[in-house]
């Protein structure tokens, strides 16, 4: 959780939706106050970029973690309101479906033993969660894609009771003029099917990433983090199964950019944009051209006018909340009120393990540091389309893909995670000061892991090919392992 010092109205906005809006419908002249104010703060942001307002503390570090609420049986469990109202844990909120919460933790400064204090506090509050759903005889999960997930549990009937959910949902059918929502996934198989309401993106669970940065390397950060996002989302991959279907080895990234399909204003300058994407090239100036692109291609989804000043960023920080850059740079404010810039890194899946997923935070802090540090911007060594193209091909076909790097280099990405991403990224840590045996720790756990080839989308894949197709007993199989924490590439077959 990142401290804001808002007032009442604008505090429970963290540069996403994850907090609630006071309406769930909206008339025209919502959508015309809201323009006119996120124009102002717009200018307004402009202003603090070029007067450089922005906090210059320390580098720091953050998560969210969403995770699924399941039954005996490995379906879904629609429970999320008792659970949290049993846990009472304002760091454990609820998420777009009635089967899904969000662990939330403080962040931490990136030097000594962060990383190992990550695992115990999430470990900590993980276990906490788990005791409450054991009581409700349900079970939580960290997993990308629950694989049993039916397309009829994906309804707004599953939709938590939020107003903010319900507006989203309005509103994308707004915008798309009452056509559904069109899924189509070609991989290992093909899934083709429609569906009338955004809940689709519920059967997504990640682990995402947040890196404060100091103004002046945060466009290098920005974009070393593009650039980090085919190996991270490669080595991390948990997601290949939906609705009986083995598809991308990270399915979760074509889902939920199908899952939200609504594209920009079709009369801006480069034409329409996703609202899910990779974005639409690296930050040449400073991050500011993000929030920029938005006002300027991205119809305003959640028109929830406030009153705060524009020094609060209300508005800039609600409409970028509905843009879901797969990189996505966030406004924020240090406990002083001054604000700070911050990365969002959303490729991570959730799972398998708190290891696995600290050692992947470890992973991108350290290859993000290590990609800043070099004389050379990354960035001018590999153009953006290849950096896309790469973080699409990991999604899809994982570490035995072909990419390109830096300077036109081709290898798997195993090759080059073992041979040099590792190396970059333990130098990355080093150079934060982070404890060498948190370094050792938890970049051994990635390079087993890649050395051996299993990820939680290998190991899934695995105990079909000796079980068969019961994706019940896959969940429950996969649960076991998880329950006694060991990293993935530890997992026995199933």
């Amino acid at each position: 959780m990142w401290s804001s010092t808002c007032s009442k109205s604008s505090a429970r906005l963290y540069g996403t939706i994850g907090q609630e809006i006071d309406a769930a419908h909206f008339r025209a002249d919502d959508f015309a106050e809201f323009a006119e104010r996120l124009q102002a703060e717009t200018r307004l942001l402009d202003a603090w970029f070029r007067d450089d307002v922005f906090s210059a503390r320390d580098r720091m570090g953050g998560y969210e973690l969403e995770a699924w609420l399941v039954d005996d049986a490995a379906c879904p469990a629609p429970v999320n309101e008792a659970f949290l109202k049993t846990l009472d844990d304002a760091m454990v909120v609820p998420e777009l479906a009635r089967f899904n919460v969000e662990l939330n933790d403080h962040p931490q400064h990136l030097s000594g033993t962060a990383l190992s204090r990550f695992e115990a506090s999430l470990y900590a509050t993980w276990q906490r969660c788990v005791r409450v759903a054991e009581g409700m005889d349900a079970h939580l999960m960290m997993i990308g894609i629950l694989p049993p997930v039916r397309e009829d549990e994906l309804c707004p009937e599953n939709m938590s009771d939020l107003k903010r959910y319900r507006a989203l949902n309005e509103q994308v059918l707004r915008l798309r003029e009452g056509r559904p929502l069109a899924l189509d996934i070609n991989g290992v198989e093909h899934l083709k099917t429609d569906q009338h309401s955004v809940m689709l993106e519920a059967a997504t669970t990640s682990f995402q990433l947040h890196l404060k940065v100091r103004p002046d390397s945060a466009k290098r950060a920005y974009n070393a983090s593009i650039i980090a996002a085919g190996p991270t989302v490669a080595v991390a991959a948990n997601s290949p199964y939906l609705f009986g279907h083995d598809l991308w080895n990270e399915t979760r990234i074509p889902l939920f950019e199908q899952s939200v399909a609504v594209g920009g204003l079709a009369g801006a300058s480069h034409g329409p944009l996703r609202r899910v994407t990779f974005g639409s090239g690296y930050a040449r100036e400073s991050v500011l051209e993000c929030f920029i692109e938005n006002a300027e291609h991205y119809p305003v989804l959640l028109p929830m006018c406030y009153q705060d000043g524009l020094d609060q960023m209300a508005h800039v920080r609600l409409h970028n909340g509905t843009i879901w850059r797969w990189n996505r740079p966030l406004i924020g404010f240090d406990y002083d009120g001054r604000p700070h810039l911050r990365i969002e890194h959303r490729v991570v899946p959730a799972g398998p393990t708190v290891p696995d997923m600290i050692a992947n935070a470890a992973f991108y802090f350290g290859l993000v540091q290590g990609l800043m540090s070099m004389e050379t911007p990354p960035e001018l060594r590999l153009p953006f389309a290849m950096a896309r193209d790469n973080f699409y091909a990991a999604a899809h076909r994982g570490l035995d893909m072909h990419v390109t790097w830096l300077d036109e280099h081709r290898s798997t990405l195993r090759t080059l995670v073992l041979d040099v991403l590792l190396p970059l990224a333990r130098d990355g840590l080093t150079s934060l000061e982070i404890d060498h045996d948190d370094i050792d720790r938890y970049l051994q756990i990635i390079e087993m892991r890649v050395a051996g080839g299993q990820t939680g989308t290998a190991w899934q894949r695995n105990w079909v090919a000796r079980n068969g197709r019961d994706f019940a007993g896959l969940t429950a199989a996969y649960r076991e392992q998880q329950d006694r924490g060991r990293p993935v590439h530890e997992w026995t077959p199933g």
